[in-house]
């Protein structure tokens, strides 16, 4: 079977064209989307994260502004810096880069972002707007997902979706999406009996997990749609899904590769959600 293979730079790019633009006409109204990161310790992943987020906003004419906190900050400094943010007129988004130092309640962090420049969409009330379908911030990589799947063309109403993972960053807000376009949603996770006669009945399977290949050929139905949201190392460190793409490709209807399938499309959706924010001016 030939899979179409699910290009998240393409995509990605695609969408950031029309981003471009946005940011232009908002421009000659006196606007200019802006974006605060807040990082907090050394952790390296953390800290490419931020770098590629701060090179997109560069490359789409979004103000950026990094603020880079020691490991050693206090929690309460921490949330006196998002209350300046809260109330910076240059400041449309605000994303505190998780993980945080085991001292500081991350839960808090999220809760104290104001839900008008809660670009990552974990506030509880982003949440709640999103699972009543209300107009909101929607999680960003779950977003990027549904984006990739439209521009697929991958119709899914009436389809049965698998997601693997219950995480509130991922696995949750992704089966809400897909619930919302119509699908047939259910959910699997470490306590799930018998993975793979759920996984088998898969149009779509969405595998947010955190385990390196996990996946294998005889989870997949075939012909399935598969999105694999994993970004683990292998044995030989190299980068790889929670799919084993060379077992399960040539089972597919249409795959994500990692690298290059859901995480370009993450930063993007940041990027839209940063608009959708300095548009809000304009009401």
């Amino acid at each position: 079977m030939s899979s179409q293979l699910i290009n998240g730079k393409e995509i990605g790019q695609q969408i950031r064209v029309s981003i471009k633009e946005e940011v232009q006409q908002l421009a000659t109204k006196g606007i200019t989307p802006g974006l605060a990161v807040i990082l907090v310790g050394e952790d390296p992943a953390s800290h490419t994260y931020v770098a590629n987020k701060e090179k997109a906003c560069q490359q789409l004419g979004i103000y950026s502004e990094l603020i880079k906190l020691p490991e050693q900050t206090t929690e309460e400094q921490l949330l006196q810096q998002i209350e300046q943010l809260n109330s910076s007129a240059k400041i449309d988004g605000i994303l505190v880069q998780l993980p945080l130092p085991k001292h500081i309640n991350e839960q808090k962090v999220i809760e104290t972002i104001s839900p008008l420049k809660d670009v990552d969409g974990f506030h509880p009330v982003s949440v709640g707007k999103m699972l009543l379908g209300q107009e909101t911030f929607l999680p960003c990589t779950p977003h990027g997902v549904m984006k990739l799947l439209e521009f697929s063309n991958v119709d899914v109403a009436g389809k049965h979706a698998v997601v693997i993972g219950r995480s509130h960053i991922v696995g949750v807000p992704m089966g809400q999406l897909l619930l919302q376009k119509d699908a047939t949603v259910t959910y699997c996770h470490s306590k799930t009996p018998d993975l793979e006669a759920i996984t088998k009945q898969a149009d779509i399977l969405v595998v947010a997990v955190g385990r390196a290949k996990m996946i294998k050929s005889h989870h997949i139905k075939e012909g399935a749609v598969v999105i694999d949201v994993g970004m683990n190392r292998d044995e030989f460190g190299k980068l790889c899904g929670d799919v084993d793409f060379a077992d399960v490709v040539d089972h597919t209807a249409a795959i994500t590769p990692v690298p290059g399938g859901v995480g370009p499309m993450t930063i993007t959706m940041l990027m839209v959600n940063t608009i959708q924010s300095a548009k809000m001016k304009l009401v």
